[in-house]
């Protein structure tokens, strides 16, 4: 059985790219060492096996910016419009507390955006009760909105919903659902991009 050099059919630039990523530079090398130190770092804070000043502790005997600036754009990353607002709180720590040991610290516009986004889901979290509780006044004041009518075979079936039953049922409110965390979750978006910029 003969050995098919597989290497030899491939395009020149493949070929090119293939001996090239056996020959990491230093600098590449020096990175991926960065990023996969911040890794197992970030893995143990997410797991919560460290707190956000073990965090710094760790980082700062560390002693590198780069470090820093990588765990502090991961946890930023991590953040999410759909993030508990205990998980927020954590990870808003977390890079608050990386601010601190860097020479060039923007720790209170750093914190502005942080608190911006703990805002929004506050706000976002305010207005669905808000109209939930409009929603649920229409809907106990009028018996029709808590009838469904569900076809089973040939014939009709009513069933008697209770009033988060039918609250749920509406599209009003699924449709106001939707368009109102798209709208926050878009802000949110924003801010993030916004922080990330004045940490580089």
């Amino acid at each position: 059985m003969t050995n098919w050099d597989w290497e030899k059919d491939l395009p020149p630039i493949a070929r090119e790219k293939l001996a090239r990523i056996g020959e990491l530079t230093q600098e590449e090398k020096e990175k991926m060492t960065v990023s996969e130190k911040v890794n197992c770092l970030l893995s143990e804070f997410y797991q919560g096996q460290i707190d956000p000043e073990a965090l710094w502790k760790r980082l700062k005997e560390e002693g590198k910016p780069s470090l820093l600036r990588e765990a502090q754009m991961r946890l930023i990353d991590s953040l999410s419009f759909g993030s508990t607002p205990a998980e927020l709180q954590r990870r808003r720590d977390g890079i608050l507390a990386l601010e601190t040991l860097k020479e060039e610290q923007n720790t209170s516009v750093v914190e502005v955006n942080l608190n911006l986004m703990a805002d929004l889901q506050k706000r976002y979290s305010a207005e669905i009760e808000q109209a939930y509780n409009g929603i649920r006044a229409e809907v106990e004041r009028n018996p029709q909105l808590r009838v469904k009518h569900v076809q089973q075979g040939p014939n009709t079936v009513i069933i008697q919903l209770t009033v988060d039953e039918a609250i749920k049922e509406l599209p009003q409110w699924q449709d106001f659902l939707s368009r109102h965390e798209r709208r926050y979750s878009q802000e949110f978006a924003q801010v993030m991009e916004k922080l990330k910029k004045e940490l580089k």
